[in-house]
């Protein structure tokens, strides 16, 4: 006999059990009896709470995309008001950051592209492309400022957290951190840094913590 539990509190332990699951076998190497069997239960009462596999996944993601709050996070930091460097390190951070949960959300969401599942596309959709978004919104009115080349915003976002989430990749997914150890603090403040000196303009006004490169101070580095 399954153990007696609440609605809620099964549902609750159905989706860490298939959490596991997922994470470590992808989408299709799992089977809804596994699930039910690893659970402690029949398949007819996971049925109960979900519907269908594809029902039980898509709660996994949304499930632990809403849990970190970092969308709202993200948001809260690119209205801080503070200079680029602050804003740029402090995002940097927040995907650096990582928890066990956050690591098996990665997995979730790779497995979801490397099998080409139709989830895919809606889950880039409605987690991925929202930073994507955001950051580009940003850049693009620090651009109208005149403190950032003119590049199209998205792909300079895309840029950026590309460098961030590819370093996590490599350390959490692909066992880098077994051979290079690296501290989160010094990783986003290092890769803000590259990133910036390409995105800076040189006729930046200084101003919210820009460097200026006066017309002078270049043709005398110049002749020089």
């Amino acid at each position: 006999m399954p153990l007696r539990l609440s609605a809620q509190d099964r549902r609750q332990q159905i989706m860490q059990v298939a959490t596991g699951l997922f994470a470590r076998q992808g989408f299709q190497g799992t089977t809804t009896r596994q699930i039910a069997e690893e659970a402690g239960i029949n398949e007819a009462l996971l049925f109960r709470h979900f519907p269908s596999k594809e029902n039980l996944y898509c709660a996994l993601i949304e499930e632990l995309c809403s849990a970190r709050g970092r969308k709202q996070r993200i948001h809260q930091i690119l209205k801080s008001g503070g200079d680029d460097t602050q804003v740029f390190t402090a995002i940097a951070r927040e995907f650096l950051c990582r928890t066990p949960r956050d690591t098996e959300l990665t997995r979730l969401l790779w497995f979801t592209a490397l099998e080409n599942h139709t989830l895919s596309a809606r889950f880039f959709r409605n987690y991925a492309a929202v930073y994507y978004e955001a950051l580009a919104g940003y850049i693009a009115e620090r651009t109208r400022q005149g403190a950032f080349r003119k590049i199209d915003p998205l792909l300079s976002a895309r840029g950026f957290l590309g460098m961030v989430v590819y370093h996590f990749l490599i350390q959490e997914l692909f066992s880098g951190e077994k051979y290079q150890q690296f501290n989160p603090e010094e990783v986003a403040a290092t890769l803000t840094a590259i990133w910036l000196a390409g995105m800076q303009s040189v006729h930046a006004n200084g101003a919210n913590g820009h460097y200026v490169r006066s017309k002078k101070k270049t043709a005398k580095a110049c002749q020089n």
